[in-house]
C-alpha cells in the first residue's frame, strides 16, 4: 500500500470532516429517514428519497475519508531539508516567458487547491520543482503551453 503524503494541517482538516460527518450529519440524517419513513407511503415520498440519497452520499464521504486517512503520510515540512524544493515548500517562481511571478505550494493530492495555489507533488509542475534550488529553471511541458520557471525563493513555513 502506498503511503501518500499529508501536511498535518490538512490530516486534521479531514479528521474534522470524518468526526462531523459521524457525529452531526449521520445521526441527523438517521433522524430525517425515521420522520420521512413516519409520513406513511415510502414509493411517493420525496422526502425520504432524498434522505436515503443522502445517505448514501455521507456513507460514500465516511469511506472516502477514511481510506485517505489510513493511507496518509502526514509529513512536517519544518523538519525538512530546506535547501531545496520538497513537500510542504513555498516556491516562488518566475515564469520567464510572461515575467510574471507566481508562489506555489506544494502539498500532496488530497490538499491540491489550485485556486489557493497548492498544488499537488504529483503533478507535472509539482514533479518539475521537487529537488531544485533557487536559481534552477525547470521545464514543464503541459498541454496547453510549455512553461519554464526560474525558481527565486524556497520557504518552509
Amino acid at each position: 500500500m502506498q503511503r501518500i503524503p499529508i501536511t498535518p494541517e490538512g490530516y486534521q482538516k479531514l479528521q474534522e470532516e470524518l468526526d462531523r460527518l459521524l457525529k452531526i450529519e449521520r445521526p441527523k440524517n438517521i433522524k430525517a429517514i425515521s420522520e420521512a419513513r413516519a409520513h406513511g407511503d415510502l414509493w411517493e415520498n420525496a422526502e425520504y428519497h432524498a434522505a436515503k440519497e443522502r445517505q448514501s452520499f455521507i456513507e460514500g464521504r465516511i469511506q472516502e475519508l477514511q481510506a485517505k486517512l489510513a493511507m496518509a503520510q502526514v509529513i512536517d515540512p519544518s523538519k525538512i531539508n530546506q535547501s531545496v524544493v520538497a513537500f510542504g515548500a513555498k516556491v516562488k517562481v518566475l515564469d520567464t516567458e510572461t515575467n510574471e511571478e507566481s508562489i506555489f505550494i506544494l502539498v500532496g493530492p488530497d490538499e491540491a487547491d489550485v485556486k489557493n495555489n497548492r498544488i499537488s507533488i504529483k503533478s507535472p509542475v509539482g514533479r518539475a520543482l521537487l529537488g531544485k534550488k533557487a536559481g534552477d529553471t525547470v521545464i514543464i511541458k503541459a498541454p496547453a503551453r510549455t512553461m519554464e520557471y526560474e525558481i527565486l525563493e524556497i520557504n518552509f513555513e
